[in-house]
């Protein structure tokens, strides 16, 4: 083969018709699909919904607006992805199954065949949908097949591919869709998983070393990365009515053995070091005599592997010592914390205006920063169309959950609710007026990632009445001077919070809870983020003069005892000038003041300014009574009567209890 032989050229690119969506590309073959074609056009859509895997596009660093959130196993998702971009040509990389640790069976057959079935729905003939199939398909028949020839599947995962395979044509020749599949081989090359073998062995000889090694005789066919993109490019651009709905290899033709890959392995890098065989068990699926017959892909596609074997190795090599393999890839691969999931929040009462918005800033908040999301709207049974709102967010994106309750429990119960459904590393409280700015979470994000558990919002500004800002400071300033604990200003519940302090919260025994000072209350470490919190955006505030002054109430009788410590000194001080009155009078009478007569109207004073005191006395015991009788009585603190996760409804108390279970043990 020629060496030297360019692999990608950017014309071919630049024929495609767009714009382009890439299904799967947080894959190994879909981050390398994108990246090429992403250099040379921006009409180019990373859709992702695995996105454990999505560390590949962090470290690609891809702008926010090209990366996608797609379910394939939801039809509305992909609908609405098809709705917004329009693509031209589709490259559906999305597959499960392939690796031996993704062992959920129905999940394989939902991924391939469903998934792939959903996406087909929604092309029309001028589309051009690209489908990686897999060796695999060929199973027990693996000896340089030709695409006529009969599959024989040796796995679930091969089974699932054969049927997407006949599911490809089934549209071609049916409805006419320009679809071809592409029976990928032994792709290796950069962003491929560190575990697995060319990775491994790279990463070895570059230390002049040999990994473990399963039996030399078993055979794989080599294709590097780069002549992979380079066939679904030509597919893409000679796919027509005469060869649709037809499978390719994509192969090299050539049977390469692990011992004569390890050969050229210690030829290429100069390794002195003999192989170990069979110091790493089989896989189920390896073959002796696994390799393809290409000679179909070249006489219709234009298309032939120009790597050769030694060449791909060199090359995987200058990747890793490019991309700072041990510093950058690996750690990516296997810290999670790099890709956490972050779970928002949202108190939702007669906000249905605001949901949409909310949630599309959400999405586009969370694909700046990278990260996974999973986002909680709870609907404290709002007399709106909230319902409605969010029963059609959630048909289109599986990372949205929506929890009716049977009434409103006010928002402190709204927060606890979705806090004991999340399973994200951290949540984000947030009421659903959108005076909690999305945008601030990036702020929040950094601290939590600096090792801090608690990020709270610190309101410098609040866009409202100048004389409304002033009482509000100002209650928030008595209430830390009289706490005991210290609370921080000016604070609300919008805040970050990591997932083992949320454990605590959630597991308080108290029913009358209020969360900005139980947030106090657990510890950890916590720090504060300045924002300014605009005003409510749709609709009118439900707050007003009283129900500020019933959360004051709230704080001050759930976080403080100076009320009781005040009338403990109140008496003190005015039994102490009772005292003083008493000898007052008979010293005035008896040596001062012999005439002085006997005062009604102090007397009065006298007794409607102690019956005051007593009053208050009384009622800041009750008070905190209030609280006591409340607590005793164990009641929930909210009643879920629906939950919603994707286009599935939870609506029996026992399906919301067992969800709720499952998702506590996440």
């Amino acid at each position: 083969m020629n060496q030297s032989a360019p692999i990608l050229l950017p014309e071919k690119i630049a024929r495609l018709q767009g714009p382009i969506i890439i299904f799967g590309a947080s894959g190994f073959i879909g981050a390398n699909l994108f990246e090429q074609l992403f250099r040379v056009r921006t009409d180019v859509f990373a859709l992702t919904h695995d996105a454990t895997k999505a560390w590949r596009l962090k470290l690609l660093d891809v702008p926010a607006e090209n990366i996608v959130h797609c379910d394939i196993l939801s039809n509305t998702s992909v609908q609405d992805v098809f709705g917004k971009i329009k693509p031209k040509i589709i490259f559906n990389l999305a597959a499960y199954g392939a690796y031996s640790k993704q062992k959920n069976v129905g999940l394989t057959y939902e991924t391939n065949v469903l998934g792939t079935v959903n996406i087909l729905e929604n092309c029309s003939t001028d589309t051009v949908y690209i489908h990686a199939g897999s060796s695999s398909e060929y199973g027990f028949n693996c000896t340089a097949p030709k695409e006529t020839d009969p599959v024989e599947p040796n796995s679930h995962y091969a089974v699932s591919k054969v049927s997407a395979a006949y599911t490809l044509d089934y549209y071609a020749k049916v409805n006419g869709i320009n679809t071809l599949n592409l029976r990928l081989y032994s792709i290796y090359g950069g962003w491929e998983e560190p575990d697995r073998l060319i990775p491994r062995l790279i990463e070895e000889a570059r230390k002049d070393n040999l990994p473990p090694l399963v039996s030399p005789d078993i055979s794989r066919d080599f294709v590097y990365v780069d002549d992979c993109v380079d066939a679904f490019v030509q597919a893409a651009l000679r796919v027509n009515k005469d060869i649709r709905g037809r499978s390719y290899n994509i192969a090299t033709g050539q049977k390469t053995t692990m011992r004569e890959l390890v050969d050229v392995t210690r030829q290429t890098f100069g390794i002195v070091q003999e192989p170990v065989w069979g110091s790493m068990n089989n896989r189920n699926w390896d073959l002796a005599d696994w390799y393809g017959d290409p000679r179909a892909a070249e006489a219709d596609l234009g298309w032939k592997a120009s790597t050769t074997l030694s060449d791909g190795l060199r090359r995987t090599a200058n990747w890793q010592i490019s991309h700072e393999y041990e510093n950058r890839v690996i750690p990516a691969f296997n810290t999670p914390t790099l890709n956490p999931v972050i779970s928002p929040i949202i108190a939702c009462y007669k906000d249905a205006q605001a949901i949409p918005c909310m949630y599309e800033r959400l999405v586009k908040t969370f694909n700046d920063m990278k990260v996974r999301y999973e986002i909680i709207f709870v609907n404290d049974n709002s007399p709106d169309n909230s319902d409605e709102v969010l029963a059609e967010i959630c048909a289109k994106d599986p990372n949205v959950i929506a929890i009716k309750h049977s009434r409103n429990f006010g928002s402190q119960s709204a927060f606890l609710s979705g806090m004991e459904i999340a399973t994200g590393d951290s949540v984000v409280l947030m009421d659903g007026d959108l005076q909690d700015p999305p945008e601030v979470i990036p702020k929040f994000y950094e601290k939590w990632q600096e090792g801090y558990d608690v990020v709270y919002g610190v309101r410098v500004q609040r866009e409202m009445a100048p004389q409304v800002h002033f009482f509000y400071k100002q209650f928030y300033r008595l209430f830390r001077k009289t706490a005991y604990i210290n609370i921080p200003v000016d604070a609300g519940d919008f805040s970050m919070i990591d997932r083992k302090v949320v454990r605590e919260l959630v597991n308080l025994p108290e029913t009358e809870q209020f969360l900005r000072g139980l947030r106090a209350w657990v510890g950890f470490k916590q720090t504060g983020v300045d924002y300014v919190r605009p005003e409510r955006m749709f609709g009118v505030s439900t707050n007003n003069w009283t129900k500020n002054i019933w959360w004051a109430k709230k704080a001050i009788f759930s976080f403080s005892f100076a009320p009781l410590e005040l009338m403990t000194y109140a008496g003190f001080v005015l039994t102490g000038l009772s005292v003083l009155g008493i000898l007052w009078q008979i010293l005035a009478k008896f040596v001062f003041f012999p005439d002085t007569p006997a005062g009604l109207s102090t007397v009065i004073i006298l007794v409607m300014f102690f019956g005051g005191i007593n009053l208050l006395g009384i009622s800041f015991l009750g008070e905190y009574i209030s609280k006591i009788f409340e607590e005793t009585k164990k009641r929930p603190k909210f009643i879920r009567t629906m939950v919603r996760k994707g286009q599935r409804v939870y609506k029996t108390a026992a399906e919301i209890s067992t969800l709720v279970e499952q998702r506590k043990s996440k």
